[in-house]
């Protein structure tokens, strides 16, 4: 079995202390104190390769990143485990700090989790005291190893082999997360400063010399707003005064949403739909983004692993999972590097198809494009109609002209409908469903099961708010499901790119896709990497499936040219 060594870094300094464990969580002789821990930790892990047991890979890893020669293998997240731990024990929302895991085996009052830290926050914070939340006079190390031991007894405690087996891929997986996040911060997605920067000024006009002023475009263009709206000052920021602006002129909206907007006959229209777009970029990847997230020739977002509920990530600031692809001409290899970029090919279906274990459906993802060969044998090869009809069946879509067909896939696919229909139902009931590897989506709120205890047959309020859950716990074994692969993929991909020399990073995740930035010679070696990465994936999260989960790959210089 892989050994584990705890690690707690000294609060200042370079020093800590580690701890050999069992698998099982229990010590193995006494602790050992270094004055250097990243001397120490990278001996131990070129002869070892153990899996490495910290509070948190921010706290336990980051620090070490760049006096490693080598990136390490694998480790136990006790924050990211802890949350999963919880969710699955019906425990959504509770504190998972190590001082509040280590204050709930303790029988104390349990300290709330404290905001995450934000860009620029100086790196020594994360090793305070009041950061891992343990009681004055606490030691971290004690700490650091009862919580493992508790959390290796509650994985353990997992009802059913199967499902026991999955949960704790999905915690390993979690954690090798965590690394994978720590080192894309570091590392970063090479990004031209003044690539962006021309982008901008030809989009908005140049960089404004006062802070918090308009670009010159961007002020043209609310002026020629106003005049066509009557020349009445407003806000064109503002989607109260917006509405009423255009209220004056007598024309009636609910939202100021880019496509109802486009349903409205009046030249202001076009004009505001241009304005939110320039304003949403100057805000969200401007000057000010660059100034805060690009550092040193690379854009170094802060990753939340699990940071949404079904286990995909969220990003803290920065906006790493909304790049523009217009800004993405500003990613650029370095000289003698390339981009591998590489995304999940049509995923989602591919996931429910593996999930339902439907012949028919698993036959029509065994290669190539799903929604073709579904049309060709559904939808008289109309690819538009399989594609809308298999999405309104995972989104639970019935408006419309969706209901012919979703008989049709009822009819063809029978097991893959009733797996999703089943999952709607759960939710409708108030209960909760679960990805392939066992994270559970988060159970009703009281609100929503007061509603639901007095609605009436009638009840329409009751109605809509059972629907929406439905409609959720049926994409959510999708989307969680999707959510396992990837992390997989991240895991297996990050192993194999350790293999190479010299090493390829990987400097970007989103969802399903990657990109990895390798020198130009590695790139061929970099693709296989990714597919084969692709194919354990598949083989960990749905063993045995015939269902094909292909990686669409681009070799390029520039982020822009891959799609």
């Amino acid at each position: 079995m892989t050994a584990r060594i705890a690690l707690v870094p000294d609060q200042h300094g370079r020093g800590g202390r580690l701890h050999r464990l069992t698998e099982a969580g229990e010590p193995v002789g006494g602790p050992l104190r270094t004055a250097e821990l990243a001397a120490t930790v990278a001996e131990l892990e070129a002869a070892e390769r153990p899996r490495w047991v910290w509070a948190a890979a921010e706290s336990g890893y980051t620090p070490l990143l760049a006096a490693l020669p080598r990136r390490l293998a694998r480790c136990h997240d006790l924050r990211l485990v802890e949350s999963l731990l919880l969710a699955h024990e019906g425990r959504w929302g509770a504190p998972r700090s190590l001082g509040a895991a280590w204050c709930r085996l303790r029988g104390l009052p349990v300290p709330a989790d404290l905001p995450e830290h934000g860009a620029g926050e100086a790196q020594d914070t994360l090793f305070a005291p009041d950061r891992l939340q343990l009681p004055p006079g606490t030691d971290p190390l004690a700490a650091v190893l009862a919580v493992h031991a508790e959390q290796q007894r509650r994985l353990a405690a997992v009802e059913g082999p199967a499902e026991r087996s999955r949960f704790r891929l999905l915690a390993a997986a979690e954690s090798a997360g965590a690394l994978a996040a720590c080192e894309m911060a570091a590392d970063g997605l090479p990004w031209r400063v003044e690539v962006h920067d021309a982008l901008l000024t030809e989009l908005l006009g140049p960089r404004p010399a006062i802070p918090g002023t308009q670009p010159a475009k961007l002020a043209e263009l609310a002026t020629q707003l106003q005049q066509a709206l009557g020349a009445k000052p407003f806000n064109p920021d503002s989607h109260t005064q917006v509405i009423k602006a255009f209220a004056d002129q007598g024309v009636r909206l609910n939202s100021t949403r880019s496509w109802e907007l486009r349903t409205v006959d009046h030249p202001a229209a076009e004009l505001m739909i241009r304005y939110k777009e320039l304003a949403r970029i100057h805000a969200a990847h401007g000057w000010a983004w660059q100034d805060a997230w690009v550092r040193g020739g690379r854009f170094r977002p802060e990753y939340v692993v699990g940071g949404v509920v079904s286990g995909r990530w969220a990003s803290r600031g920065g906006g790493a999972l909304q790049i523009p692809r217009m800004l993405r001409r500003a990613a650029v290899a370095d000289p003698g590097w390339l981009l591998v970029v590489a995304d999940g090919a049509q995923l989602e279906p591919r996931v429910l198809a593996a999930l339902s274990q439907d012949p028919a459906l698993a036959r029509s993802a065994a290669g190539g494009d799903l929604y073709q060969a579904l049309a060709a044998t559904a939808f008289r090869g109309d690819r538009a109609k399989a594609k809308l009809g298999l999405l309104g069946a995972m989104y639970g879509q019935t408006s419309g002209d969706i209901g012919p067909l979703l008989a049709t896939l009822r009819q063809r696919y029978p097991a893959a409908m009733g797996y999703v229909e089943a999952a709607a139902r759960t939710g409708e009931e108030g209960g909760v469903v679960r990805s392939r590897l066992g994270r559970p989506c988060p159970p009703p709120s009281d609100a929503w099961l007061d509603m639901a205890e007095a609605a009436t047959g009638e009840d329409l309020q009751s109605g809509r708010s059972t629907r929406a859950r439905g409609r959720f716990t049926r994409n959510f074994v999708i989307q969680a499901s999707a959510a396992d692969w990837a992390l997989a993929l991240l895991a297996a991909l990050r192993r194999r790119l350790a293999e190479l020399a010299p090493e390829p990073h990987l400097v970007f995740f989103q969802h399903d896709e990657v990109v990895v930035h390798t020198p130009a010679a590695l790139a061929e070696q970099v693709g296989a990497a990714i597919a084969a990465a692709a194919e354990e994936a598949t083989g960990l999260v749905f063993a045995g499936t015939p269902v094909v989960f292909p990686m669409s790959t681009a070799v390029v210089e520039c982020y822009a040219d891959a799609k």
